[in-house]
């Protein structure tokens, strides 16, 4: 990866998105893609859309969601402190001690997760976020009332950090990265004669309700689609790989195996793969994907999907981690794939 697109990709992780709130960043990527697409659309729901060849029947939509896990306000007492639920999947043990940002109404202010000091008994066995507080140094409910409402979110204030000039550490790669490797197929294939409608869909909510991804397909009506995610590497300490399985950073993109993905795409996906010599690991998804793909499957008369993910390590905390290496394999796989189809692709698993 170039130092450039390096740039905009630490830029993107920089950019609160919380679910429901996915505006600022959205009008970024907007701005990012809008000189190499053909057509930029958006949506009721929020999703940004960016399109090569819109004339094209064969239309293959990529997904990659823009929302990261956040914190609500749901109530402020007397003494100033927030307190809240989750948006996402929030782990309260990791939300420990960290520093936020709170998008108020009014403005941005820094707030802080307090904790019961360990001497004075500190945190008690399993605990929920309703045990938990922000203080952002108010002294009454009346002062910080002036700049944060309920209902009004906060992300973890966090800097994403590039380690060892191989791996990207921060908040919200999942799925930031998604977002990026979206548009960067996109971009990629601008350069190149490709025969089927591209959609690169920066879709909203996926960490809530996956309604974006709905919105989205159900508005393009594609032919195939193919979420790019997230999904969780096993390559650390104290991690049950028997029951896990076996998902390394640096070892490839990740193709999902399951009742919800289309057999005949992970084969477009693996023959790429052999062509340009380049490993994939794999996931089950026996049932559903817990991804944009089971919503994006659902729409119209029905979409054939796969699922292509980025390993992962510390799933929903202020520090996910995953390599650079992964992503611009995952971006070359899918231009490669997409580059070489003809239009003619038939994708009924019964059908030679």
């Amino acid at each position: 990866m170039n130092e450039n697109r390096l740039d905009f990709l630490l830029e993107l992780l920089q950019t609160p998105s919380p679910s429901s709130m996915e505006m600022e960043i959205q009008k970024r990527w907007i701005k990012e893609v809008k000189p190499f697409s053909h057509e930029v659309r958006t949506d009721h729901a929020g999703n940004a859309i960016a399109i090569l060849n819109p004339e094209a029947e064969f239309k293959v939509l990529l997904a990659g969601h823009c929302d990261e896990i956040a914190l609500v306000i749901n109530r402020i007492d007397e003494q100033g402190y927030l307190h809240f639920d989750k948006m996402g999947g929030i782990n309260p043990k990791a939300a420990v001690g960290m520093k936020v940002t709170i998008l108020g109404y009014e403005r941005t202010l820094t707030g802080v997760i307090g904790v019961n000091a360990q001497h004075h008994g500190g945190l008690k066995g399993d605990f929920g976020v309703d045990d938990l507080f922000i203080d952002c140094g108010a002294k009454s409910k009346e002062e910080i009332e002036k700049l944060v409402q309920i209902g009004d979110l906060a992300v973890y204030k966090r800097t994403p950090e590039v380690m060892m000039d191989r791996y990207i550490a921060g908040r919200g790669l999942d799925n930031r990265t998604g977002q990026f490797i979206v548009g960067e197929v996109l971009r990629r294939l601008s350069e190149k004669q490709v025969k089927v409608g591209v959609y690169a869909a920066s879709t909203v909510n996926e960490e809530t309700n996956m309604g974006g991804a709905f919105f989205a397909a159900a508005g393009i009506e594609p032919t195939m689609a193919i979420a790019c995610d997230v999904t969780f590497a096993t390559d650390y300490p104290g991690v049950n790989k028997n029951k896990y399985g076996d998902i390394q950073l640096d070892e490839g993109p990740v193709l999902a195996k399951g009742a919800p993905i289309n057999r005949k795409i992970n084969q477009l996906l693996e023959k790429t793969a052999k062509k340009l010599d380049m490993k994939v690991q794999y996931e089950l998804t026996p049932r559903m994907t817990g991804t944009d793909a089971d919503k994006m499957r659902l729409t119209g008369k029905g979409v054939p999907v796969s699922l292509v993910s980025l390993p992962l390590r510390y799933m929903h905390s202020p520090v996910e981690t995953v390599s650079i290496k992964d992503i611009d394999e995952e971006i070359d796989l899918l231009v490669e794939m997409i580059a070489s189809m003809t239009g003619e692709e038939n994708l009924n698993p019964l059908e030679d």
